[in-house]
């Protein structure tokens, strides 16, 4: 998965006054699963309809399988789309939709048949070949959409925000099925999406986009565990963002003090009296009642609060913990039992060192 089957150089787009895509450089990898993230805005559909010769750039270069790929029509290129609407022919029906393309090249009635056949199976609608598009839910029309896109073998599949529309239990299980479908054709995806669960659950790589820029680039473990930025950490899963000043560093940890309790982390790029922004996500705080708490609370990374507000998600408990004016969210995986601190408990915070993200930009 090392080789690159698109490649994006100084690409930059411009609409009358307004800059969409600002010196883009990206390298997506053959048969990976790359996912485009972030706000509306961003650049990210844009990129997308550049790959798929929709738009071009004001200026870059674009290569898709080692060729200028610039001047090259849509339909010259090795390039696929599944929209968030689907876009299918409603006078036509199942196995006609997905047979539309392979007609335009004029293949033989029989080549049609086994292609079509095989694309049904693969997305798991052999029975449905004579359905009209009206008579399927958002699932299996989504399904239809892929298959229409994947009959004609592209090098790489684009898809622009294709679950958008559907209700979270069938987005989650359609996720479990592109996953599939990607493995059985080792096609390279390219999806949109400004969900970070989406992207989180699907990708091999993850572009975060932020005003026509990459943010970061890298797993979703990487943006996750360790976000370059404040956006990246603010976007990327839900974070407890605290303002500190570093009062020291020795051998690459430091001191932060915050308006209401002591810091240690990590620091790359900070020095003592540098304004920084600590990053410290909900799972990594450890939450117990304040009789449980030493008498003394530790000298980092701890202080007391009182609940605020228990959200209870079943297999999970999301607290609000109030200190002072400000509010840190706590998140605890517990049995199915009950709530263990009801709201106007007082408790005690603490979490590692190494969940202390320090954030200079």
């Amino acid at each position: 998965m090392n080789q690159s089957i698109v490649q994006l150089k100084n690409v930059h787009k411009t609409f009358g006054p307004f800059k969409a895509l600002n010196d883009i450089n990206l390298d997506i990898r053959q048969g990976e699963i790359l996912t485009l993230l972030g706000p509306s805005g961003c650049g990210k559909t844009t990129l997308m309809r550049i790959i798929a010769g929709f738009e071009a750039p004001s200026s870059g270069t674009l290569m898709i399988g080692g060729k200028d790929a610039i001047a090259l029509p849509p339909e010259k290129r090795s390039v696929n789309m599944v929209f968030q609407r689907y876009a299918l022919f409603p006078h036509l029906d199942v196995f006609d939709n997905v047979a539309f393309g392979l007609r335009l090249q004029r293949l033989s009635k029989a080549q049609i048949n086994e292609k079509v056949r095989a694309m049904l199976h693969l997305v798991q609608l052999d029975n449905f070949a004579s359905r009209w598009i009206h008579e399927l839910s958002g699932g299996q029309c989504q399904r239809v959409a892929l298959a229409r896109a994947l009959v004609n073998r592209p090098d790489v599949l684009l898809l622009d925000e294709p679950l958008a529309a559907l209700d979270l239990k069938i987005r989650h299980h359609m996720l479990k099925e592109l996953k599939r479908i990607h493995e059985e054709t080792g096609t390279t995806f390219v999806y949109v999406t400004h969900d970070q669960d989406e992207a989180m659950i699907l990708s091999d790589r993850v572009v975060l986009m932020n005003r026509g820029e990459i943010e970061q680039l890298g797993s979703p473990q990487d943006l996750y565990a360790a976000p370059k930025s404040l956006f990246c950490a603010r976007f990327f899963g839900d974070t407890n963002i605290v303002e500190g000043r570093v009062s020291n560093v020795m051998d690459g940890l430091g001191n932060i003090s915050t308006a209401h309790f002591q810091a240690r982390g990590a620091v790359a790029s900070a020095s003592a009296g540098d304004q920084v922004s600590l990053s410290i996500r909900p799972e990594a705080i450890r939450l117990t009642a304040a009789g449980q708490a030493p008498g003394v609370l530790e000298a980092h990374n701890a202080m007391a609060g009182t609940v605020h507000d228990v959200v209870f998600i079943g297999n999970r408990v999301v607290y609000q913990v109030k200190k002072g004016e400000s509010l840190f969210t706590c998140q605890q995986t517990r049995p199915v039992t009950g709530i263990e601190h009801a709201p106007g408990s007082l408790v005690h915070m603490s979490w590692p060192e190494q969940a202390v993200v320090v954030l200079t930009q």
